[in-house]
C-alpha cells in the first residue's frame, strides 16, 4: 500500500503536535516522550476535513488527565478534522504509538481497515481502525476506541488537552473563537461538564497564546 490519509480529530489536528508523533521527542509539557516514526518526513499535504459522526470524551489521558477524544461514526452530525497525506508505514507508526506500541512493523490491520471500513488490533482505546471513506482517491484512516460512544461514561478533557484541540481546530479550519467554543461546547464529555462561557474563555485565551513548537 502506497499513500493514505491519517485523519486526526483530537490533539494531532495541531500540526506541531503530529510532529513529535513523525519526530519523534517530547511536546512542552507533556508527559510522554514519543520515539517517532521510520519515515519522520513531515505530511505531503494537509487538508481539513469532515468525517461523518461525531467526537466524544471518554476515559482517563495519560498524558493529559481527564478524558480522552474519540470518535464514533455512529453518533448524529460530522466530526470536525484534519487530513494528513502519509506514507503506509508512516501511518502504520503513528497508531502504533497511539496504541502504546512500538513502531518499526507495518500493522496488518491497515489494509483490512482500507478492504472493509473498520478493522481491531486489541481491546485498547485506540486499537481500532476506521476507513470514513477516500480523498482524491486516497484512503481516509483513523483511530479510535472499539466500543461506541454510547457503551462508556462521558468525562470532561482537561484543560490543557481541550486547548490543544481548539488550536487543532482554528489552524486547520481558520475558525474564530466563537465557532469553535460553539463546536467543543456540544460535544459528548464536555457538555454538561464544562459551562459553554468557560468553552469560550478557554478559546479566547489559547488565542493570544502563541502555539507550542
Amino acid at each position: 500500500m502506497g499513500e493514505v490519509w491519517y485523519v486526526a480529530y483530537g490533539s494531532n489536528m495541531l500540526a506541531t503536535r503530529l510532529g513529535f508523533y513523525l519526530a519523534g521527542g517530547c511536546p512542552p509539557g507533556g508527559r510522554r516522550t514519543y520515539p517517532g516514526c521510520r519515515d519522520p518526513r513531515p505530511p505531503r499535504r494537509t487538508v481539513p476535513v469532515w468525517l461523518p459522526g461525531g467526537v466524544y470524551f471518554a476515559g482517563e489521558s495519560g498524558a493529559w488527565t481527564g478524558g480522552m477524544a474519540f470518535y464514533d461514526p455512529a453518533l448524529p452530525g460530522q466530526a470536525a478534522a484534519r487530513a494528513y497525506l502519509l506514507d503506509a508505514g508512516q501511518f502504520a507508526d503513528v497508531a502504533a504509538q497511539e496504541m502504546y506500541r512500538e513502531p518499526g512493523a507495518d500493522v496488518g490491520l491497515v489494509a483490512e481497515a482500507v478492504a472493509t471500513g473498520r478493522a481491531t488490533l486489541g481491546p485498547g482505546r485506540y486499537e481500532t481502525l476506521v476507513c470514513p471513506g477516500r480523498l482524491d482517491g486516497v484512503p481516509l484512516l483513523t483511530f479510535t476506541a472499539p466500543w461506541s460512544a454510547g457503551e462508556v461514561p462521558w468525562r470532561a478533557p482537561a484543560a490543557a488537552y481541550l486547548g490543544m484541540i481548539a488550536r487543532g481546530l482554528r489552524e486547520a479550519h481558520g475558525w474564530d473563537a466563537d465557532r469553535i467554543a460553539t463546536y467543543l461546547s456540544a460535544r459528548p464529555g464536555v457538555a454538561g461538564a464544562w459551562e459553554p462561557a468557560a468553552v469560550a474563555a478557554l478559546v479566547a485565551a489559547v488565542g493570544r497564546r502563541t502555539p507550542p513548537a
